[in-house]
C-alpha cells in the first residue's frame, strides 16, 4: 500500500534513511545527521510504502518547485522486491498529476542504474559539496508523459 506521509512518520522516515545499508561506509556522513521533519512531509509530496502490518517499506519526496526527487529510500530487508519501481511509478504519476513535465534526481551514486532501468536519462554531473558530500554524484531526469 502506499499513502501519503503525515508528521507522525517523520521519525520512522529519519530511521530508515540513517540505517540505510546503501549509505555506509564512504556515504555515511551525508545522512548520519539528515532528518525528515514534520515542517519537510507538509510542503512537500511525500509517500510512503507499507506492506499488510503497516511495516514502513520505503518512501519518496518530490518537490515540485523546481521538480525535483528530493529523497527515495527502501528498506533494506525490501530491496529487489519491487518496492523501488512501485514508489517510483507512483512519483511519477504524481508528477503528472500536478503537471510536471520532467523530474530531476540527483542520484546517490550505487542508485543510478536503478533510475536509468526505469527510465531516466542521464544529464550530467553535481559536483561534491564537502564536507558531507565529497563525490561527484550523477543527475538524471525523468520525462513525464
Amino acid at each position: 500500500m502506499i499513502r501519503r506521509a503525515v508528521a507522525q512518520d517523520a521519525e520512522r522516515l529519519t530511521t530508515l534513511i540513517r540505517t540505510s545499508g546503501a549509505y555506509r561506509g564512504k556515504y555515511a556522513s551525508i545522512v548520519s545527521d539528515y532528518r525528515v521533519t514534520p515542517d519537510y512531509i507538509a510542503r512537500h509530496r511525500v509517500f510512503l510504502a507499507l506492506d499488510v502490518a503497516g511495516r514502513l517499506l520505503g518512501f519518496y519526496a518530490l518537490v515540485r518547485e523546481p521538480p525535483e526527487l528530493d529523497l527515495a529510500f527502501v528498506a533494506d530487508e525490501a530491496q529487489g522486491e519491487g518496492v523501488g519501481r512501485l514508489l517510483m511509478e507512483h512519483m511519477l504519476e504524481q508528477a503528472r498529476e500536478v503537471g510536471l513535465t520532467h523530474v530531476r534526481v540527483v542520484s546517490h551514486p550505487p542508485a543510478e542504474e536503478f533510475y536509468r532501468h526505469l527510465g531516466a536519462e542521464r544529464v550530467g554531473t553535481v559536483a561534491p559539496s564537502p564536507p558531507e558530500i565529497t563525490w561527484e554524484r550523477p543527475e538524471l531526469r525523468f520525462t513525464v508523459t
